[in-house]
């Protein structure tokens, strides 16, 4: 006799979701402004992620120092930093592991450490951050840098540190894969774009759903529909620029680029992105662009302030045919900012209209 086959249990059994673990280091040498802007993130915002409140999303469970409300450091329903060991285990299968700061070498020096993240529970020593790195890259399904100094080394890789920070990609490798066939993934910016850092994420969790394809990334591995475009080309200053208006001092409306704005090379998407909501945004709010979401910087774009180089070439030649742009214009407005001749004031029909009544 044939035993009786339970099939509500391995119904619910088949309908049981996966769940994947984000796994957030922030233990990088990094003031952390990167994980404080991303909780203004609001397309999508971080909230909507964690609920699981967008439809065809994984489940997520985030594992974050700022928003994992459910453990403590050594209390709680479960202990943070268990979560790192059980993926360094293998036990957490799918996980994404965001890193946050730049990666120091700690080879350089002959005692002590840069930076570390929680302890060893073997040796009850510190573990370090590129530790972690070695630990759980090779396990992770996607890694995403979040920030200029996870990215590309940022502040802390400035010339003349002690450190020798770099970024994720020069310590695991710009051709580095995950098992999952997936290159790092860069979101630069000093602080981090919040709404860049929340749609990469979402990005990346609907291609693990199988919902999306692979994600689109630049040469310095960012994603392209964020970094395609410079400043430039998105700031509602770039008009002045064409027509020859610079700023000498802060306050006006006019073009940065004289008093230290990066805009025209730099590739971000501020000026049209805003900051939170939509609003604010480095040109938009009258500060200029110096260059965070770029490899080299901060060194290559220094002394802040300063004009860039190519800037007065650039500025005198627009300087010179805006004069002539603005003197054609104006003749065009004239022309144009007035009704036509058959819209007099008054009540006179003029527009060529017979009337069959007439």
């Amino acid at each position: 006799m044939t035993a009786p086959v339970n099939t509500q249990e391995d119904t619910s059994a088949a309908r049981e979701e996966p769940v994947v673990h984000l796994l957030w280091i922030n233990a990088g040498l990094s003031c952390d402004g990167d994980s404080v802007a991303l909780t203004a993130a609001t397309q999508p915002s971080i909230e909507e992620i964690v609920m699981g409140a967008l439809p065809g999303l994984p489940k997520i469970a985030v594992h974050w120092p700022l928003i994992d409300f459910e453990c403590g450091p050594m209390q709680g329903a479960d202990t943070f930093i268990e979560w790192f060991h059980r993926a360094d285990r293998g036990e957490l299968e799918p996980f994404v592991l965001v890193v946050e700061g730049s990666i120091p070498n700690e080879s350089i020096k002959r005692e002590g450490y840069w930076c570390g993240f929680g302890n060893n529970p073997d040796t009850g020593q510190p573990m370090t951050t590129s530790e972690w790195l070695d630990r759980l890259a090779p396990k992770a399904t996607a890694i995403v840098a979040a920030g200029t100094c996870a990215t590309y080394g940022g502040i802390h890789a400035m010339a003349g540190n002690p450190t020798g920070a770099m970024g994720v990609a020069d310590y695991l490798g710009w051709d580095w894969r995950s098992k999952a066939g997936l290159p790092i993934v860069n979101v630069p910016g000093c602080p981090i774009q919040p709404d860049n850092m929340s749609e990469t994420l979402l990005y990346l969790l609907h291609q693990l759903a199988g919902q999306a394809p692979m994600i689109p990334l630049d040469e310095a591995l960012r994603p392209t529909w964020l970094f395609g475009q410079t400043v430039h080309e998105g700031c509602d200053r770039a008009g002045y620029y064409e027509q020859g208006q610079f700023a000498t001092e802060y306050g006006t409306p006019t073009c940065l680029v004289k008093i230290g704005c990066w805009g025209p090379v730099v590739k971000c998407n501020v000026p049209k992105r805003g900051w939170i909501n939509g609003i604010g945004g480095c040109p938009n709010v009258g500060g200029i662009c110096i260059a965070c979401t770029m490899p080299g910087f901060p060194d290559k774009f220094m002394p802040f302030m300063d004009e860039p180089p190519g800037a007065r070439i650039s500025s005198t030649t627009s300087a010179a045919y805006g004069t002539v742009v603005r003197a054609l214009r104006g003749f065009t407005l004239k022309t144009v900012d007035k009704e036509p001749k058959w819209r007099r004031r008054g009540r006179e029909l003029l527009t060529g209209y017979k009337a069959p009544w007439s």
